[in-house]
């Protein structure tokens, strides 16, 4: 499975021009759909899901229609079990190389201080698999920032690393032994310390649903979902950087590197979102089409879109609503376009001038386990 459709989604269309018409100086507003618009769909959709107890909710892209992914339709992942919880009894336990260790109910939690953010949460094998392409959803999170509680606890001197475990655990295979594991991911205490991490129990504004991690998890913007801990029961400081089967083990990209001619295998954990974008849909409304998708991972400066291979066109940003940890909704008048199948490509580009990478770009080609698919994306369609 390591090496399974790396290049699943490398550009197949043919070389015929398309006469693109993009206007980006003016406001262009992807939602709500308009009254007769119709959705073309794609050809080429997903296949099925091979693990549907693990991996539930996909987003579909040609049904993106708000900003905000409502929670019913916001995807959700479980690696171990998924645990039933009673918040009348549940806890959590802040506790390691602290001073002070802490043990907090839901009430405690949610008499502390209240903060939002708005984040997109993609999982780090999002369009790694030929199944898996909705694993990704934009939601307005709420609970109390996790800074203040560790500086209540007291992190001690040596404490170097916050290591987050859930309540959804399994027997792991390490070697000749099976070992019941709790689902565990750390980072820095420096990372940790961010004022935009949450102990979030709220989401579009109703309690946090089973799936998504009731009664509390850790929502931590600019990471991977595979960060932002589910169900969380514990919270512990240690001296040593944590190497659990999340960490270190699993969820680890294995890529090729070229140094002075000679190939190196790095080994990294996956953690921080990277660039990415994705078409969503193609619309017409009479005889005129749009492409519309979205942008997210870094700092937007524009995203650019290829049908077939014409030149590259800018496409046009939704400024009606953002965020800072949000995605952007793009969208690109096609005009005229001939009947057949066609390809549709997006780039992102950061406000620091990165561009997400092509699929033959080494980057993503000498990438040889699935996490981190934040190649460009390629979809079909077909024009009557």
């Amino acid at each position: 499975m390591h090496r399974i459709q790396r290049r699943e989604l490398l550009i197949q269309g043919s070389a015929a021009l398309v006469a693109i018409a993009a206007i980006r100086a003016s406001p262009a507003y992807a939602f709500p759909t308009q009254a007769g618009e119709e959705v073309v769909p794609w050809l080429d959709q997903p296949t099925e899901n091979p693990n549907p107890d693990g991996i539930k909710t996909q987003l579909v892209w040609e049904d993106l229609d708000s900003w905000i992914t409502p929670n019913d339709k916001f995807f959700s992942i479980s690696h171990f079990n998924r645990p039933t919880i009673d918040e009348k009894t549940w806890s959590m336990e802040i506790g390691g190389l602290v001073k002070k260790p802490l043990k907090l109910t839901l009430a405690d939690i949610r008499a502390r201080p209240r903060q939002e953010v708005v984040f997109t949460v993609e999982c780090s094998g999002n369009h790694g698999f030929p199944f898996f392409t909705g694993g990704i959803g934009n939601a307005r999170w709420a609970g109390t920032p996790l800074a203040p509680i560790l500086e209540e606890a007291g992190v001690l001197e040596k404490g170097i690393e916050v290591v987050f475990f859930g309540t959804d655990e399994s027997e792991v295979p390490i070697r000749d032994v099976k070992m019941k594991q709790s689902f565990a991911r750390s980072m820095s205490l420096a990372d940790a310390m961010n004022p935009d991490n949450l102990l979030c129990y709220e989401m579009n504004g109703a309690a946090l649903p089973a799936p998504n991690g009731f009664p509390l998890r850790l929502i931590a913007p600019g990471w991977y979902g595979i960060a932002n801990v589910k169900w969380l029961k514990r919270i512990e400081v240690r001296d040593t950087r944590f190497m659990s089967v999340m960490m270190a083990r699993d969820y680890v990209t294995i890529r090729e590197e070229d140094h002075n001619g000679e190939t190196v295998w790095a080994e990294t954990s996956v953690g921080r979102a990277l660039l990415k974008s994705a078409p969503a849909k193609v619309t017409r409304k009479g005889s005129d089409y749009a492409i519309v998708g979205a942008a997210w991972g870094a700092p937007i400066d524009r995203v650019e879109v290829q049908i077939d291979q014409a030149p590259w066109a800018p496409a046009t940003i939704d400024h009606s609503e953002e965020a800072e940890h949000a995605w952007k909704i793009w969208s690109l008048p096609w005009a005229n376009p001939s009947p057949g199948e066609h390809t549709v490509t997006s780039r992102a580009v950061s406000t620091t001038g990165q561009v997400q990478p092509a699929m033959d770009d080494p980057l993503i080609a000498k990438k040889h386990t699935y996490w981190e698919s934040n190649g460009q994306v390629t979809r079909r369609v077909k024009i009557a």
